[in-house]
């Protein structure tokens, strides 16, 4: 099974690929070969933003990017299902998984876009604060993508009675707003994932603040406004 194929197939074709899911086409096949894709990514891009430390927090940032995205789908996922499922929805619970790990994929496949930029940045700038920015933006960016898709998707979902409840987009836009907020923590939960150069290498830090304090603080230090 070429798995990088499956992947093509869908960025090439998405809407075909999308009524393949409708119908429930050929479901575990683009789920696993979907997961694969993204896994091999996100690694790569992991391993780039974790070489700003030493070669051990590479290869931690290579699993743990991967293991972010799929754990923030994994808590999320049942919140999606019953809430769409009580809006009428007929999509059935691996449709679902389908779906989403088709999202996820093409985030991936964004990021692995920008990995020569991210790489560039990190071997010509010894900034460590402008490149957690410049990945966090990045990684901003790519979630947007996948998102806006994914909601694009999912409101044509079909429903009981063809009509589609008129709360639909709201449940919908709701959720992607609890998905970002899920992911966003849960990556700082899960940090570090590029290192700080003047530390030793540690697989998790102590649990404190938030993810968005720190985002502040790393804005804030690029600008000059703290030190």
């Amino acid at each position: 099974m070429n798995h990088f194929a499956i992947l093509i197939s869908f960025l090439r074709n998405r809407f075909q690929f999308l009524e393949e899911i409708h119908k429930g086409n050929r479901l575990e096949t683009k789920i696993f070969s979907l997961l694969i894709c993204s896994a091999v990514f996100l690694a790569i891009y992991g391993a780039i933003i974790g070489s700003s430390q030493s070669w051990l927090q590479m290869l931690s940032s290579a699993l743990k990017l991967p293991a972010l995205y799929l754990l923030t789908l994994i808590i999320c996922l049942p919140t999606l299902y019953f809430f769409d499922i009580v809006s009428g929805s007929r999509f059935s619970f691996i449709q679902y998984i389908a779906l989403l790990l088709a999202s996820l994929s093409m985030i991936s496949v964004m990021l692995f876009g920008f990995a020569p930029v991210s790489l560039f940045f990190r071997l010509s700038s010894n900034d460590y604060f402008f490149f957690q920015l410049l990945n966090i933006t990045i990684f901003a960016i790519t979630g947007f993508i996948g998102i806006n898709f994914f909601y694009h998707s999912v409101i044509n979902i079909p429903f009981q009675n063809d009509e589609i409840p008129k709360n639909r987009k709201n449940i919908i836009r709701g959720w992607l707003v609890l998905f970002a907020f899920v992911g966003s923590q849960l990556g700082w939960t899960l940090r570090p994932f590029f290192g700080s150069p003047g530390q030793p290498f540690a697989l998790f830090r102590d649990i404190e603040s938030n993810f968005y304090i720190q985002l502040f603080r790393i804005i804030g230090r690029v600008l000059g406004f703290n030190s």
